[in-house]
């Protein structure tokens, strides 16, 4: 096949909507003068289940187009960081996808797509009108035309399984098929993370030992522990899938609902601890029967049946 010089660069992630959107591209203009264009994350943190959807989204007649960090099969998104010494830059950006993504990309427009000459192409969608008006202003300024046909086209198809190709299985878990252990997430993917890929937990709590700053806003992973261990204790599923505000008031509730178990109630009296507020005067030493790790007030909210953590 005889390609031409790329007039449609379709930015193709890997996941599910960017994959539509190359659809949506080649119906409109053929495969000629179009370029899927990915940037390969490590296997370490990239799954298994995403590089086969993109080898089977490339099998139907658009290849793939490389555009990667050039020690991508060794570093992943903690090591740059790492060379860094920050999660974020000055501008508030994250380091990793500026050295795993944007960099690349920025090299391989200069060489192969300079501005004027293409249509790049995402696959934001209606719902995200903020981030379509961000990413168009950037790249106008760069002198580059954008398009968003999840938001802007009339749509032809509404999933990869109507043309043979089954979406990537983290979606059954994940909200998007990002890295495990994706640095702009929060307290929830986290979890996730805990719960499903120790190895990557470690690895970040290291990561955040070596930069000397914190992934979670406000916390480190390691104070994170105690909270997540109980909520395993709980039950509470390791999922992205249930929105934010439903998981967190569902891992509360069961949480607060957990047994203690009867050795531990024998003389587990309330102390103090249940009542203090910041800034008071000090108090006597705490006489709860609260284990290693776990916070005094919600132990005593457990054992009286209530949560008092609100008053702690």
């Amino acid at each position: 096949m005889i390609v031409e010089q790329p007039r449609h660069v379709v930015c193709f992630s890997g996941g599910h909507s960017s994959a539509l959107v190359a659809v949506e591209v080649v119906r409109r203009y053929g495969t000629n003068g179009v370029v899927l264009l990915n940037h390969d994350i490590n296997p370490r943190v990239e799954d298994p289940d995403v590089k086969r959807f993109k080898r089977e989204i490339a099998a139907l007649g658009l290849p793939i187009t490389q555009a990667d960090h050039p020690d991508v099969e060794t570093v992943d998104q903690f090591d740059v960081c790492e060379e860094a010494g920050a999660f974020k830059g000055a501008s508030g950006h994250v380091v990793c996808t500026s050295r795993l993504k944007t960099e690349p990309f920025a090299r391989w427009l200069a060489v192969n797509a300079p501005p004027g000459t293409a249509t790049i192409y995402y696959g934001f969608d209606a719902n995200e009108t903020a981030r379509i008006q961000r990413r168009a202003s950037i790249l106008a300024a760069q002198g580059y035309e954008s398009a968003y046909p999840l938001a802007h086209w009339p749509r032809t198809l509404t999933s990869t399984r109507e043309i043979g190709v089954e979406p990537p299985l983290t979606y059954t878990q994940w909200k998007h098929a990002n890295c495990v252990g994706c640095l702009k997430a929060g307290r929830q993917h986290w979890y996730v993370v805990y719960c499903t890929r120790p190895d990557v937990w470690e690895r970040a709590k290291l990561a955040e030992d070596r930069i000397g700053y914190t992934i979670v806003n406000g916390t480190s992973l390691a104070e994170l522990e105690p909270q997540f261990a109980e909520m395993v204790r709980a039950g509470v599923a390791p999922t992205e899938i249930v929105p934010q505000q439903a998981f967190w008031a569902d891992a509360k509730r069961r949480v607060r609902l957990l047994v203690v178990p009867e050795e531990e109630t024998r003389a587990a009296i309330p102390c103090e601890c249940v009542y203090r507020r910041p800034g008071r005067a000090a108090v006597p030493p705490c006489t709860c029967l609260a284990g290693d790790g776990e916070g005094h007030a919600l132990h005593c909210a457990r054992v009286l049946g209530d949560d008092l953590r609100r008053a702690a």
